[in-house]
């Protein structure tokens, strides 16, 4: 890029215009800036002004042409000539003063950080100003409180659970006998994983849904009927994908026990079964009544059938 002062009017740069000469790289750069799709247009208009320039028009014709003022073509044309490309960027700008000086962010943090007052469970913006507000520090809006806290990253309105391992010595091993039995379940057995899902919410939807069409997913009516909850029981054969499911009225040892008793009479006398299931109660309480053997490797790997005799 080349750049020099011309001292003639009228149709061709005016006095104290500058000429603009631009190198093949930056020509096709500014171009492609031009012809962007995803280019503002405030960098899109500074493009169009300094390719123009470079084509040797006045500021006059410039702003005409790109119906600007002539102040906007030679602020344009003059940073890029001064500066290159990086003059075409805004300026940097400080802003008004800030409002909240930092002991109001640091006791917005505190607030953040710590638990919110009973009985709620979490923080919003709204109580978090509510809380500044009860302070010696300035009053504060919920906004600002947004705003302050999405500079630090911080969002005390999520939380995340987490469930803390028990102290099991064995626990790894445990789960490797698991996996083992679901890759290499011995020959002729059944292998079952049963579990229970408790209140699931019962619902209907109020109008009809839509299939789904070409280019289009299928669409479910928003609003719904409630119709209570409905707990669930399901023994799933890992080997060939089929699952007995039942709907239960209570998740307790007598439930659990009265379907191992549907399992017993579905399938052939003398049939060899593993179960792999959790350690809940009605589990491990109901395995003694209902006839089936637990294994060597405990109560992990669920109760096991074996032929009789």
């Amino acid at each position: 890029m080349r750049t020099s002062l011309a001292g003639r009017t009228g149709g061709v740069p005016g006095v104290n215009a500058v000429v603009v000469e631009l190198d093949e790289a930056v020509r096709e750069r500014l171009t492609g800036v031009t012809l962007s799709t995803k280019a503002q247009v405030r960098e899109v208009l500074r493009a169009r002004i300094v390719l123009a320039a470079a084509e040797g028009l006045s500021n006059g014709a410039i702003a005409g042409e790109l119906a600007v003022t002539v102040n906007t073509v030679r602020k344009w044309r003059g940073r890029f000539a001064l500066q290159g490309s990086d003059g075409l960027k805004d300026a940097y700008r400080s802003g008004r003063p800030k409002t909240y000086g930092p002991d109001v962010q640091v006791a917005i943090v505190a607030a953040a950080t710590g638990a919110p007052p009973h009985p709620a469970a979490t923080w919003s913006h709204r109580t978090i100003a509510a809380q500044i507000a009860d302070t010696d520090f300035a009053a504060v809006s919920a906004s600002q409180v947004g705003c302050i806290l999405a500079d630090l990253d911080l969002k005390p309105h999520r939380v995340r659970s987490w469930l803390t391992r028990r102290d099991t010595p064995d626990f790894r091993d445990r789960v490797a006998d698991v996996c083992d039995l679901y890759r290499h379940p011995p020959e002729g057995v059944i292998v079952l994983s049963i579990d229970e899902k408790t209140a699931i919410a019962a619902r209907s939807r109020r109008h009809p849904g839509r299939p789904a069409r070409p280019g289009e997913p299928a669409r479910e009516e928003f609003e719904y009927r409630r119709h209570g909850t409905a707990s669930l029981i399901a023994a799933l054969d890992v080997l060939t994908g089929e699952a007995l499911t039942e709907v239960i009225a209570r998740n307790d040892a007598v439930t659990f026990t009265a379907f191992l008793d549907q399992l017993d009479a579905i399938t052939a006398p003398g049939q060899e079964i593993h179960t792999v299931l959790d350690n809940g109660s009605s589990h491990t309480a109901s395995t003694p009544r209902s006839g089936w053997q637990p294994t060597p490797d405990g109560p992990c790997t669920g109760p096991r059938r074996t032929p009789p005799g």
